[in-house]
């Protein structure tokens, strides 16, 4: 009688089919890879219309267009989780492991002294591609366990910020693991906790898609020429990534230099944002209050400094000590104007 292999007896959960992962390289997922892409040349570029002005100070930061930030940052690292379980499931192809690793990381880098260069105080120590690299070397861990239990931890990471922030974390060497008391000061901060979990979900998803032949039956799917562009820009993101940004910058520079956005004031642009902000999660009268007091607080020297460059440590903290001190105020302003 002929033994059974062990990987046809083994939980399949644990150890996947080797037949199920399939053997052409699906489209689907270079399309979403690009539409996700387009997303985020569209957020950035209304970030490059906020810098130079042609859009109100604060508006990429709120409401909506956070909660795109963030889905669309999410949806990269769910793909990146997507494509490691695909080109490693089988087991891992070191050699174009460490050569993709090599080619992100050093973007990183890139990344990293390019924007201390042109702005120090904001500059990306620790954005997507970072995550993308190390979130690639930790996933490897996951390739194996049981689908539940990386969701388990997914789940885990996801909610770690809002239980585990401590001030031992504040030191700037340690950033970069996302729990300390506050968020640093970044034009693009993805830190471990919690973004490592959309690399663990999109791990466990594409392990019981493998285990339920849903990529096979993807990868059989074309959608023809209209999608060849996303598809093209699916397959070379880390190029579209690095290139599409200074592009996006350098026609919105030149579109300056013919018809230069109407600047507001300091005063003006510091209280349209600050009221932005504000009514996130206060009504319009407290806010307009709030951001009186804030303004009063902060001074033109410190409203000069705040939008010369990036808010230094000492300005940051004074700025989170107005702000206790005008919101305990405003409050007992409030208060005070019901009392009969």
């Amino acid at each position: 009688m002929t033994a059974t292999p062990a990987s046809q007896t083994a939980d399949p959960a644990a150890a996947p089919d080797q037949t199920a992962f399939p053997r052409k390289r699906i489209e689907a997922l270079d399309i979403a890879r690009g539409l996700a892409l387009v997303a985020m040349a569209i957020y950035h570029f209304t970030w490059d219309l906020e810098f130079f002005g042609y859009v109100d100070p604060g508006t990429t930061a709120v409401g909506g267009w956070k909660l795109f930030a963030r889905c669309i940052a999410s949806s990269f690292l769910f793909l990146v989780g997507v494509s490691l379980v695909l080109a490693h499931g089988r087991g891992i192809r070191w050699k174009s492991f460490w050569r993709r690793f090599a080619m992100v990381a050093g973007a990183a880098i890139a990344i990293s002294i390019a924007t201390w260069v042109a702005m120090s105080e904001g500059f990306i120590f620790f954005g997507i591609l970072h995550q993308i690299a190390l979130a690639s070397v930790l996933g490897l861990a996951f390739l194996r366990l049981p689908p539940l239990l990386t969701l388990v931890v997914a789940a885990a990471v996801i909610a770690a910020p809002n239980f585990l922030r401590s001030s031992f974390f504040d030191h700037p060497a340690l950033w970069w693991v996302g729990l300390s008391s506050s968020n640093p000061h970044s034009n693009d901060y993805v830190p471990v906790f919690p973004w490592f979990g959309a690399v663990l979900a999109g791990v466990a998803a594409s392990r019981l898609a493998v285990s339920s032949g849903l990529f096979a039956r993807l990868a059989e799917i074309r959608f023809g020429r209209w999608a060849s562009p996303l598809d093209f820009s699916g397959r070379h993101s880390l190029a579209f990534y690095l290139i599409h940004q200074p592009v996006l910058i350098a026609c919105v520079w030149a579109f300056s230099q013919v018809w230069p956005a109407q600047i507001a004031s300091n005063e003006v642009r510091f209280r349209a944002s600050c009221e932005r902000t504000c009514e996130q999660s206060r009504d319009a009268d407290f806010c307009a209050r709030y951001c009186v007091c804030m303004l009063d607080t902060l001074g033109k020297d410190g409203l000069d400094q705040l939008f010369a460059s990036a808010p230094t440590p000492e300005l940051r903290a004074r700025i989170e000590d107005n702000a206790s001190l005008c919101t305990a105020r405003t409050d007992g302003e409030l208060l005070d104007g019901e009392t009969p």
